[in-house]
This record gives C-alpha cells, structure tokens and sequence, in this order.
C-alpha cells in the first residue's frame, strides 16, 4: 500500500524533459516492470488526484451556463473516462513496448511538435495550479483572520503562504517522502462537499426567490473550462497505471474513480445552483451564510490547497532540475543542494508574484482550466489516440465520439480562454 501511495504521488513527476531523450523514452514491456498495487490503490489514487479544488469552481459554472451544465458534466465525465482508456492504449501502441510518460505519447504521435504541444500543457497544469492555489490560500487566510489582530492584506499573506511552503519544498529533496498528502487532500474535498450539501437548502429555505436558467449558450465555453478543470489529472494516468500490479485493472480503476468524483461534483453543483441561483460565487463556500458552516468548509479546502501546493512546486523543480542538470554527479553534494534551493526559492517567487498580481480565484481557474486542462483531457489524448493507432479500424460510433471529443477541446481552449481573459480584463479594471 505505502509502495503504490508513493507511487502515486511520484507520479506527479515527469522524469522525461529533453526532447532528444523523449524520442526515445519508451521501453519493452519486460524491462520496464510493473508495481504491486492493486484496483483499490489505483482507485484512491485516481479519486485523490482528480477530485480537489474544481469542486469548488462548479456551482458557478453551472451559474455560467444554467442547468446545460448537468448535460456538460456528463459530457465531461464520459470524455475525461475515453481520454484516460485511450491514453493508457497510447503506451502501449507499440506492440512488446512501453512509453514512459505522456510527453513521449506526444513525441510519438507528433515528433517535436508533439513534444512541445504536450510539454506546454504539461508545464502550465504544473505551474498554473500551485500559483492558483496560492490565491485561494491567501484569500482563506484573510477571510478567516477578518476583525482580528491577523487581518492582513492579501500580498501580505500571499508571501506568508509563499514563505510557509518554501521549507518543505527545500527540505524534501523529492516527492517520496511525502505519502499521504493526496489522501488528505481527498478527505478534505468530501468534508467541504458535505458541508455545501447541507447547507444549501438551509439557505434556499430562507432565500426561495433566486433565479435559475435552463440554458445560457454564452457561457458554454466558460462553464466547460471550469468543469475541465475539475477532471484534471491525466499527466499524472501513466504513473499510476504503472505501479498497478495487473494493469487490465486500470480502466475499471479509472471508471470508479472518475465516478466518485462526478457523484461529489454533482452533490456540490446541483443543490449550490439551486439554492444560489446566478449568485453562486467560486470558491462556493463564499456564498454560503457565514458561520460554523462556512468556516469549516474555508478550514479544510485551506488545509487541502497547502497540502497540495508543495507536491505541484516540487514537481515542477525536479523537472527544472534535470533541465539544468543540477545533479550530484555533475556539482557535489553541496552544490546541487545549492543550486536546488535557488530553483525553488525562484519558482516559489513567481508563484507568489503572480498570485499577488492575479488575485481573482474563479476567472484565473477558468483560463487554467481552458489552457491546460481542456487540451490535456479533451484534445491531446484523443488525437495521439487516432494517431498512434490508425482512424479506419474504428467503429463509425467511436470516431464520432473522439470528433465530439475534439469538438468540445477546442471550443474549451478557444472560446473558454477568451471568456477566461476577458473576465480577467474585467477583473483589473474593476480593482482599479
């Protein structure tokens, strides 16, 4: 168990990031070896990384798009389960071989291009989140520090939550050592959902006059980015499948998993807009009257977000790391300890910065969902997919899904990032 947990967070790491190396970044099945976990590892490692803070963006986007958005996370949730099959399938496109990663399904697919597509996206996921959760950390701090000698402002505890997270991530060399994070990180994002289920109708029964709409077209986009943000995780598919000790276990992993989180995300969405109407806010918890209720739900997304925020940071200096070659080997002990502290002090000072600068929680998850997660869910997946393996020996049904698929991606990347930016203008105007 302890094995596949670790295993399971490691996976947050891609070991591959040159694009000479990803060229060749596949092994025979034989030589590449396989973990010990079984279906139940991989499902708590699925639920644990998939379900997270998007819980917490979904009511509003049901705001954005009215009760369409039952049909879209639907939608969602049937694409996110094809993409993570498909991409498993894409590894082992090879017979008797193995890809590592999911740059190098890009790099197969698509050589350089491929590479760069899928390193992009890998790197704005990677980057994209920490700095968002950094926002939705700072902001919970004030909030719960409010009339209090604490109350500070949110630059202040943007650096304070900067500074707090610098000492792990200096300290743990790699991801291994930390082996229960995503388990609290679940448990935290289930208590929060509780709490939204049951005080949701309370706030309905007090407030009956809100306003719901069946469709809204305009916020299609929108809502769909934020809904790919909450389904994000399949960088991270190929590690977890590879520490399954029977890997046909992986798609009936994946369905589970990925139905755990759309029942959490539907316990969540449905009573919020219906009680909340328009006037659903993300994080949610920001609607919710204030009290025992609200403030445990602020408590223990704050608890999940820091708990997060080191295994993204981490992840991306280690990539960094094997980029520059700030190894041992090459600089000593002491050197690469050195050179390590530098890299991460630098990306937890970007991470600080932007948060400063982009204070807005719901409109900067809507372009990171739109970017990043509509192109790693929706688009990159499915097109390696039909690449990889070929489009005439497919059923005419299943090609029909993939094009919807893709339909759905790029609507997602281009109108939801546009709606995204916009929204974000609008944001920076307002605070002027």
């Amino acid at each position: 168990m302890e094995e596949v947990k670790t295993a399971s967070i490691h996976s947050k790491v891609e070991h591959v990031v040159d694009y000479e190396e990803d060229a060749h970044s596949e092994t025979s099945v034989e030589d590449f070896g396989r973990g010990n976990g079984s279906f139940i590892t991989a499902y708590f490692n699925v639920t644990c990384v998939v379900a997270g803070t998007g819980t917490l963006g979904l009511p509003q986007a049901f705001a954005k798009g009215g009760w369409l958005g039952i049909l879209i996370l639907l939608l969602a949730y049937g694409m996110a389960v094809y993409s993570g099959i498909v991409l498993i399938r894409c590894l082992y496109h090879k017979p008797g071989h193995r890809i590592h990663d999911y740059k190098g399904i890009g790099t197969a697919a698509f050589g350089v291009v491929g590479y760069i597509v899928a390193s992009f996206l890998h790197f704005l996921n990677l980057f994209g989140c920490p700095a968002l959760y950094v926002v939705l950390a700072a902001e919970n701090f004030g909030t719960l520090c409010k009339g209090t000698p604490g109350e500070l402002s949110h630059p202040i505890w943007c650096i304070i939550v900067g500074v707090i997270l610098l000492v792990p991530s200096l300290i743990l060399k790699t991801l291994r050592e930390i082996t229960i994070i995503s388990s609290i990180g679940a448990i935290c994002t289930m208590m929060a959902v509780f709490i939204v289920l049951v005080e949701s109708p309370m706030y309905h029964k007090e407030n009956p006059d809100v306003h719901r709409d069946g469709v809204i077209w305009t916020g299609f986009p929108g809502s769909l980015a934020t809904i790919a943000f909450s389904y994000g995780g399949n960088n991270t598919y190929p590690h977890v499948e590879h520490a399954l000790k029977k890997p046909h276990h992986w798609t009936y992993a994946l369905i589970a998993g990925l139905s755990t989180c759309t029942v959490l995300y539907f316990l969540t969405s449905i009573p919020a807009y219906y009680a909340f109407g328009d006037k659903a806010e993300s994080p949610i918890y920001n609607s919710l009257p204030e009290g025992t209720g609200q403030m445990i739900a602020i408590i223990v997304m704050t608890i999940h977000v820091i708990l997060a925020i080191p295994i993204y940071t981490t992840s991306f200096s280690l990539e960094f790391e094997k980029w520059t070659r700030a190894d041992e080997q090459r600089l000593g002990k002491f050197g690469a300890w050195l050179a390590r502290a530098v890299i991460r002090t630098c990306t937890m000072a970007i991470l600080v910065i932007l948060a400063i600068f982009v204070p807005f929680f719901d409109d900067f998850m809507g372009l990171i969902g739109a970017l990043a997660n509509c192109g790693l869910v929706f688009l990159l997946p499915v097109i390696c997919y039909l690449k990889l393996t070929g489009v005439r020996n497919k059923p005419l049904y299943e090609l029909a899904f993939c094009a919807l698929t893709i339909l759905l991606g790029i609507v997602g990347v281009i109108f939801g990032s546009k709606d995204a930016i916009e929204s974000l203008i609008t944001d920076f105007q307002n605070q002027k």
